[in-house]
């Protein structure tokens, strides 16, 4: 049985029509306004460099594409674009938001304990539903990747001189690329469709219920964990040659 409740991005958008589905929620444009003046007075304040302004600029731009450009109502209809909205989230804005505006003295191992739960609560069927459900926590569930996202990328990124500190940082990443990849893993292995909300999406753009999760399991797997598992090898590989040439 499917749920009838319409969910923040809106309704199913028709194949046809989703180059059309933007999102232009008065109440989000504001906020993300609101968020992009703020994150440039920051850095005038500090007078940051090309690199921070660029990458906030890349942070901007990403959160565009993640919530009010039409992947957000492709979430609706597809797991698979859900899977992909979140790489959007951790592995683009949340990194680019600390090289702009990183938090100093950040708490990586608690930022990693908060990210690894959201990242699991985001699949558990029925907090998925909550989240489809309701507004209040689907934006709940956002800031809960975002914000420890980007609390841990600022002490990862921070770590680079630090031999020890890059070896904490690579296990760190190390987990989090090997969650992704369980994740992915148990989506695209499942012996049946988890997320029943997304039966007409799946159909409208032609897949089955489990194509569309077997399809988000590859995106976790390949795209979300590889890139990771690299960013922690070369960590690794840093901290290695730092600390014996110490």
């Amino acid at each position: 049985m499917t749920n009838a409740t319409t969910p923040y991005c809106g309704p199913v958008p028709l194949p046809e029509k989703l180059l059309g589905s933007w999102n232009l929620d008065p109440a989000l444009l504001a906020l993300l306004a609101a968020a992009m003046l703020a994150g440039a007075v920051a850095l005038r304040r500090v007078r940051a460099g090309r690199r921070r302004e660029g990458a906030f600029g890349v942070a901007a731009l990403a959160a565009l594409i993640a919530f009010v450009a039409p992947l957000c109502a492709l979430t609706v209809a597809l797991f698979a674009a859900r899977s992909l909205h979140h790489l959007v989230l951790l592995g683009v804005i949340a990194p680019a938001l600390a090289v702009a505006l990183p938090w100093r003295g950040a708490p990586g191992a608690a930022a990693f304990v908060a990210l690894s739960a959201a990242l699991w609560g985001w699949h558990v069927p029925a907090v998925y539903a909550a989240a489809w459900d309701s507004t209040a926590i689907y934006w709940a569930m956002q800031a809960a990747l975002i914000l420890p996202g980007w609390v841990f990328w600022s002490a990862v990124l921070a770590a680079r001189r630090d031999a020890m500190a890059m070896f904490a940082s690579a296990t760190m990443v190390a987990g989090l690329a090997g969650q992704m990849g369980l994740i992915g893993a148990i989506l695209t292995f499942a012996p049946r469709a988890l997320y029943p909300e997304h039966l007409v999406g799946a159909e409208a753009f032609g897949l089955s219920m489990m194509a569309d999760q077997q399809l988000a399991g590859l995106i976790m797997w390949v795209p979300g964990m590889l890139p990771l598992a690299l960013i922690g090898a070369l960590l690794l590989r840093r901290g290695w040659r730092d600390g014996l040439a110490a």
